[in-house]
Parts: C-alpha cells; structure tokens; sequence
C-alpha cells in the first residue's frame, strides 16, 4: 500500500470518527435543552396544581392569568391572591411534585406583608445529603402580596444525572477516537521500523555479496593451480573456503528475497506438476548434503498433481526436509506421507528430530525466529527457512500446520486445494 493512500485512509477514518463525535455532543447538547424544558413544563403545571389547590374552600377564584413565572432555569414564583400557611404550601408541593415525577432537591420562601419581606420556608431533600441545607437568601419582588417561590438548588446534576446513557455514549465515543489515534501512531511507527529494517537488511546483504563474490571468485581459481591440487591438505582448506562462502552467499539470497517480498509479493508461475517426481528429485539433492538421512515416501499414487510453481515448491520441501534434518540428535528418519482427504491433498513431513515446545509451537514460521535450545545453537541460519514456507503457502491458500508426534520428533502437514 502506497504512504499517499494509507494516509488518505487514515484521514478519512479520523474524519469520519470526530464527525460522529460531534454529532453526538450536538445531539447530547439538543437532549439537555429538550431535558430542561421538559423539567420547566412539570413543574408550570405542578405550581399550578399548588396554587388551584390554595385557592379551594375561599371565596377568592383563581385568576385567569397564568399565576407561576420562571424568573431562571432554577427559580420560580407562584402568584396567590389569598393568604395561606407555610406547612399546607409545603404539603401540596411535595404532594404535585411527587406526581409529576420531579424527583430532585427544592426549598420555597413566602412574601411576608408584615415584615415586607420573604421569609425562608424549608429545604425539602430527597436524600441524606441534602439535609442540614443553609438558608438561601429569595429577592422580594414587587407588585405582588401574596406569593411564594421555589427553587430548585440541584437542577443541573439533576439533569445531568436523566442522561446518563447520553454521557456513557459520548465519552465511549471520545475513548474510540483517543484509541484510533493511539493505534494509528503506533501503526505509523511500526511501518517506520519496518522500513529501517528492510533497508538495513538490504544494505548489509549487498555490502556483503561484493567480498563475497571476490572470494569465491578468487578461491574456484586457486583451487585449479597445480601447488593447491598437489597438496592435499591446502586443496582441503581451499574446499573449505569454497564450500562455507557458497553457504554465506546462499543465507545472504535467502535474505535478499525474504526482504523483497516484504516490499513487493512474490509472483507465482503456476503450472500443473507430477509432485511426487518434483519431491524424489529434491530428496536426492538433500541426500547430497546430508548422506545420512534416510527420507521415504509414503503414497498410494504416483499420479497426485497440483497447480504450483515449480521453482518455490521444489524449495518448499527442500526447507521442510532441511529443517527437519538440522533438528535430529540422531540418524534423521523422515518420511513424507501423500494421501488425498476430502478436497484436499496433504503433505505430511514427519521426523524423528528433537520437537518443538508447546508453548512455542505457534511461532515457528514467523520471520527470524528461532527457539532457542542446545541444537539451534549448533544450526546455522537466521529463521528464514519455515517463514519462507508460509508465505509460499499463503500465496497459494494452502494450509499448513505443525504439531509433536506422540513418540518422538513433529510433523509438519500441508493441506493443498484438490481437484482430481
């Protein structure tokens, strides 16, 4: 994926998730105003019922005029042509309250006309908390005789606490974008180091291949002069350097094309092969390098065929078989097993080696890992082999899998697409 569109993604992903984010804040704020007009309404229409039931059993009528004004969000006056107690006003506005389902804190004052001034009722709580209240001071207003007011101390946590669920869903909204951010950081970071290791990989390797290739060069030409062919223990050595410098060169190709493949996938020439003969013919040249191995194979039919590419299967089963050669204590004993199950064709490689832990069964075909023991220590290489096997099989929607025998030494099953 190119930087350019990764970064259009990226935005449009962050665009999407703060647009939704602020819709929701918008739709929280829209909530709150409805929220509070509908807490405004209850109690109109609860005052209302108050100041009907203070006018019962006078001989004054209630006036057509609305008598409750709402001086703020939180403070209300109610407007009484007659006079009426303290405890009767504190009855009735528990009372209406209670029916209009307005569950929150209030305390209410009366116009005194004696004193010319309103005299603090009672703080009326809910709650526990609420009680032992300070006396709040309530402004007299003009032109009216006989009124009381009402206010209502908490009404903004009151409201608050209605929309919860509006609340819970605004700040899992801020906690998605925060983690988007975060990950998309992190994700930034990781394709850095992805490349920083790509490229260092790539130079060390082609900073490598120029000696190299002088060495061998200059050693396949000493081994042809008669001094080095005379005597047997230089042309030994010569063959050594031959020999371990072809080694270097093949790990330093392996790194090459593993790094390569990062950047730009391995393309496939798949063609319809026999693989049983493909198979024979990388046993002998494993058998080449390892004369001791005693590999076999196990089929029903020599006629099995499958759509691969030839070149990256033959050095698929050349890693397995390498694999399990370099992990035995002992004679190696591996024996291929060719069966068709299903729709499938499976390739089991079993051997006679030394395991795999349980623990760490699953990270065998991850690049450059390597399980540390007495016998990797021994093996040369840089786990590349069983990661170069997965890629191949991914490319090619075959599953493969790896598991311990019951006896001794693991089993390595490819499972191959089949149509006969």
């Amino acid at each position: 994926m190119k930087i350019n569109k990764l970064n259009s993604i990226i935005l449009l992903g962050l665009a999407a998730i703060i647009s939704i984010l602020v819709v929701q804040l918008l739709w929280t704020k829209e909530a709150f105003t409805l929220e509070q007009k509908k807490l405004s309404q209850k109690t109109h229409i609860a005052l209302l019922e108050v100041a009907k039931k203070l006018y019962e059993g006078t001989n004054h009528e209630l006036p057509s005029q609305n008598p409750v004004q709402k001086i703020a969000n939180d403070y209300y006056i109610v407007n009484i042509d007659n006079d009426f107690e303290a405890d009767i006003l504190e009855f009735y506005l528990k009372s209406e309250f209670k029916k209009m389902n307005i569950t929150t804190d209030f305390e209410y004052a009366m116009y005194n006309c004696q004193s010319d001034e309103m005299v603090y009722g009672n703080y009326i709580s809910l709650s526990e908390k609420g009680k032992g209240k300070q006396t709040v001071y309530f402004p007299k207003h003009k032109n009216l005789v006989y009124y009381f007011a009402v206010r209502f101390p908490n009404e903004t946590t009151y409201l608050f606490s209605s929309m919860r669920f509006w609340f819970i869903l605004s700040i899992a909204l801020i906690l998605i974008l925060l983690i988007y951010v975060y990950s998309i950081f992190t994700l930034l970071q990781q394709k850095k180091y992805s490349e920083l290791q790509r490229d260092f990989i790539n130079n060390m390797t082609h900073e490598f291949k120029t000696p190299l290739s002088s060495i061998l060069i200059a050693s396949k030409y000493l081994i042809e002069q008669n001094p080095i062919k005379e005597d047997k223990k230089l042309h030994t050595y010569t063959d050594i350097i031959i020999n371990q410098s072809n080694k270097l060169n093949n790990h330093i190709e392996k790194i090459l094309n593993i790094a390569k493949s990062d950047y730009t996938p391995l393309e496939l020439k798949t063609e319809s092969i026999l693989i049983v003969p493909v198979i024979e013919e990388t046993i002998i040249n494993i058998q080449l390098k390892y004369p001791e191995a005693n590999i076999k194979i196990e089929t029903d039919t020599d006629n099995y065929k499958i759509e691969t590419d030839v070149f990256h299967f033959t050095n698929l089963v050349y890693n397995l078989l390498d694999n399990a050669v370099k992990y035995c204590t002992e004679k190696p004993e591996i024996l291929i097993r060719i069966s068709k199950e299903n729709q499938s064709l499976k390739l089991e490689f079993i051997d006679n080696g030394i395991g795999i832990p349980s623990k760490k069964i699953s990270y065998i075909f991850d690049k450059f890992y390597r399980i540390q023991n007495e016998k990797s220590n021994e093996v040369t290489g840089f786990g590349l082999g069983l990661y170069y096997v997965k890629e191949i099989c991914n490319l090619q929607n075959w599953k493969i899998n790896a598991i311990n025998n019951l006896e001794k030494g693991s089993t390595i099953t490819l499972s191959i697409p089949y149509r006969k």
